[in-house]
């Protein structure tokens, strides 16, 4: 019976060293994370001209002033043209162009947002 024993005992504890041997040397695996960040390359086109305005004239006439002016503008510059406006209409003309100013403002700012976003870094800001 001692024989029976020892043989079942001893292929017992061969099977559990077998089956946990490996286990047992395995090391946890190294996770190595990598990461490169590159900047887009966008290229950079030259700003477009300034807008150059034109000089613009605006008489205001009323009733009594009316016929003077007439004769004068004739006299001046060789005909007549009549643009008539209402004064809630300047208002939201005004209003309007001051829309536009911010507008092209706000977009002034974005595309120096972007030049600068897309410009190189210098060679010694690089190694940070």
């Amino acid at each position: 019976m001692r024989l029976i024993n020892f043989g079942t005992i001893s292929s017992l504890l061969l099977i559990t060293l077998l089956l946990s041997s490996c286990s047992s040397f395995r090391t946890d695996p190294q996770v190595k994370i990598v990461t490169q960040i590159e900047k887009t390359v966008v290229p950079i086109v030259p700003r477009p001209k300034a807008v150059q305005m034109n000089d613009i004239k605006i008489y205001v006439v009323n009733q009594d002033n009316f016929e003077q002016f007439i004769a004068e503008f004739k006299a001046k510059n060789g005909g007549e043209a009549r643009i008539v406006i209402s004064v809630k209409d300047y208002e939201n003309l005004s209003l309007n162009i001051a829309e536009l100013r911010r507008y092209i403002e706000q977009q002034k700012e974005v595309i120096v947002y972007y030049e600068q976003a897309v410009t190189p870094l210098p060679e010694d800001n690089k190694s940070e």
